[in-house]
């Protein structure tokens, strides 16, 4: 079965397999009146400019008409934190008290009140509820995302966590990728010997999830109060030593030297970096390592915003994510994001394209599969309800999806 796209507006891509810095990220090819063909889930063939072609139905042949709208990939978002159970909207008050996130975390609540959630819920029930905000993710135009464990923090939890991520990739169209956090928080129970929490951890739950290949990527929040820099370095190189990739969280709250640390492990990204210094920035930029910047958490949380302009300079790529979860961003959709990236982050709409396509399929490891529209490539694309790229960036706070195509086949 052959499946062409025709009367496509315009087409806007980056181009390539990995991730695209400096002046590349605001490269992207704009095709106008155009078409696609798919062929076996994957692009087949992409028309010039003025080309729209003559297409027909057929036996063998399926046609999609884009009405003239604006098309691109299917948008990847590099950083979530989808498996809980748990919603936290009671710690709202507490925030617009002036309460902060590190000192509701120390009462008990924050990712603690998730954790206390998440180990009492079956894999069923965790699967369930992923399974609705990923429908609303994708009816968004996400159509790749990232995964991270880190609300069970003990080894039945979070294998229960990541075995919920590997049952949701089967039973919905989104591709997942998996990353293990069970350092996202020492858990109560070891509050008075995180030492042990650590060994549990290197010595546990990452020999385990590595035998059943249950994450490919090992994150840690490298923080004041929560992983310091040693015990996050120690973890992460744990993790390297069992096949799992490092990403870190980095410099979200306070200056700590996250971004330095993400540098000398070779983190494959770094990730909020609100407060990441200019040595880190560099490090990070000599590492190849992708800055993931959550611009919905400083928002959401009235924090100061990730200076991804200046990472654009120095030649880090960059990545924008939602960092969906309970606490500090509880939303599925990836365009509020897209949005403040452009506004707050003065990012042009094109680098901003490239954030949610490209650099952040490099930062889960899928540029080869995903992120762009190319030969050869995974046939995933949205139809927006916009004339032009600029227009999503400009018409803010409303769902600008019309169609979502995810391996060649509409889903939304």
């Amino acid at each position: 079965m052959r499946i062409i796209v025709k009367n496509i507006g315009l087409l806007a891509t980056a181009r390539g397999n990995s991730a695209r810095k400096g002046e590349q990220q605001g490269e992207i090819e704009l095709i106008p009146d155009t078409y696609v063909v798919i062929k076996d889930n994957l692009f087949e063939e992409i028309g010039g400019a003025h080309q729209t072609g003559n297409w027909s139905e057929s036996g063998d042949t399926k046609v999609i008409d884009a009405g003239g709208a604006l098309v691109t990939p299917g948008l990847v978002d590099a950083h979530t934190h989808l498996v809980f159970s748990g919603w936290r909207q009671k710690e709202l008050q507490l925030k617009l008290q002036g309460m902060t996130y590190l000192e509701i975390l120390k009462q008990g609540g924050g990712i603690l009140n998730t954790v206390r959630a998440t180990r009492q819920a079956s894999l069923a029930e965790l699967v369930a509820a992923g399974k609705k905000s990923l429908a609303v993710m994708l009816a968004h135009g996400t159509t790749t995302c990232e995964v991270k464990s880190g609300y069970g923090l003990t080894l039945e939890d979070e294998i229960k966590s990541l075995e919920a991520v590997a049952e949701l990739g089967k039973c919905q169209p989104m591709d997942l990728v998996a990353t293990f956090m069970g350092a996202h928080a020492v858990p109560p129970e070891f509050e008075k010997s995180r030492e042990l929490y650590i060994d549990l951890v290197c010595n546990k739950m990452l020999p385990e999830i590595a035998k059943r290949k249950l994450a490919v990527f090992c994150d840690v929040f490298c923080e004041t109060g929560v992983f310091g820099l040693g015990e996050s370095r120690h973890i992460l190189e744990c993790g390297k030593h069992y096949g799992l990739l490092p990403k870190i969280h980095a410099d979200e709250i306070t200056p700590l030297g996250g971004a330095n640390l993400a540098g000398e492990v070779g983190a494959i990204s770094a990730e909020h970096l609100i407060h990441a210094g200019d040595e880190g920035l560099t490090r990070m930029a000599a590492a190849g390592t992708i800055a993931v910047v959550l611009p919905g958490t400083s928002f959401y949380l009235n924090e100061d915003f990730a200076r991804a302009k200046k990472m654009v300079e120095l030649g880090i790529p960059v990545a924008v994510a939602t960092d969906f979860n309970p606490g500090s961003c509880p939303t599925e959709s990836l365009q509020l994001p897209m949005n403040l990236a452009c506004l707050k982050y003065r990012l042009t709409p094109a680098e901003v394209l490239t954030a949610v396509t490209i650099n952040a399929a490099a930062a889960i490891g899928r540029a080869q599969d995903v992120g762009t529209v190319e030969q050869g490539k995974q046939a995933d694309l949205v139809i927006w309800q916009a004339p032009d790229l600029n227009f999503i960036f400009y018409h803010w706070g409303v769902n600008l999806v019309r169609s979502v195509m995810k391996r060649g086949e509409i889903v939304v």
